[in-house]
């Protein structure tokens, strides 16, 4: 099996972002305002860090947004090259953003819950460009949308990947301790984390030096 891409999240400055481009990610997550959850900085910043990211690194811009014209407009302003949306659309469709900026990556996020959501992610499949499948869980009074630090059900997960026609992420509880258990168990394209690499809410070189080296054990 191919070794999977990581996406390093939550990065908080170009410092961060080097950091991790340093021990291997071929991704960062820039996480703007959220309901709930770990790493959130302004748009500003967002933009800041985008600049100094190098290419082909691709950097990806959370977004709690619903409405499709918001969230185009909220990548043209911090101009990042990926859309991760931690939500279900509630207004527009998914092809308004092939017309409006048909060169930048769609992600879906998909919070695994039950085995209905195999139903949801496979239907969404067919109009994005990658899946990440994570913990969290949009119906609650205050929604988690991500960075829960959870597990969930990788059987879930491995049939997702294994229908889905797209790219798929793993995210959710991940960190050096598991992470091959995780390879093993869903064989996802790519892997996603925030909290696994991170002491205090900074990014730790030991934990990231020991999670790539399990990743590039595959």
């Amino acid at each position: 099996m191919t070794t999977p891409r990581v996406k390093i999240c939550c990065i908080s400055s170009p410092l961060e972002a080097k950091q991790a481009i340093s021990y291997g990610a071929s991704a960062l997550g820039l996480v703007a305002k959220m309901p709930s959850g770990p790493g959130p900085i302004s748009d500003e910043l967002i933009n800041e860090i985008i600049r100094t990211i190098p290419p082909p690194i691709a950097s990806f811009l959370l977004t709690s947004r619903t409405d499709t014209h918001e969230i185009i407009e909220h990548q043209k302003s911090v101009h990042s090259n990926v859309i991760q949306i931690v939500d279900a659309l509630k207004s527009g469709n998914y092809e308004d953003f092939r017309i409006a900026i048909p060169t930048i990556k769609i992600v879906q996020v998909i919070h695994v819950i039950d085995e209905k959501t195999l139903d949801e992610a496979l239907e969404i499949a067919e109009k994005v460009d990658a899946l990440l499948l994570d913990s969290g869980n949009p119906n609650l009074a205050i929604k988690e949308l991500g960075g829960t630090g959870r597990v969930h059900n990788w059987a879930i997960s491995r049939q997702i990947v294994e229908q889905s026609k797209i790219p798929v992420f793993l995210a959710g509880g991940l960190k050096a301790e598991n992470v091959r258990a995780a390879i093993d168990a869903v064989q996802p394209y790519g892997l996603d984390l925030c909290s696994g690499v991170r002491t205090d809410g900074k990014l730790d070189p030991y934990k990231l030096e020991a999670f790539f080296n399990e990743v590039n054990r595959v």
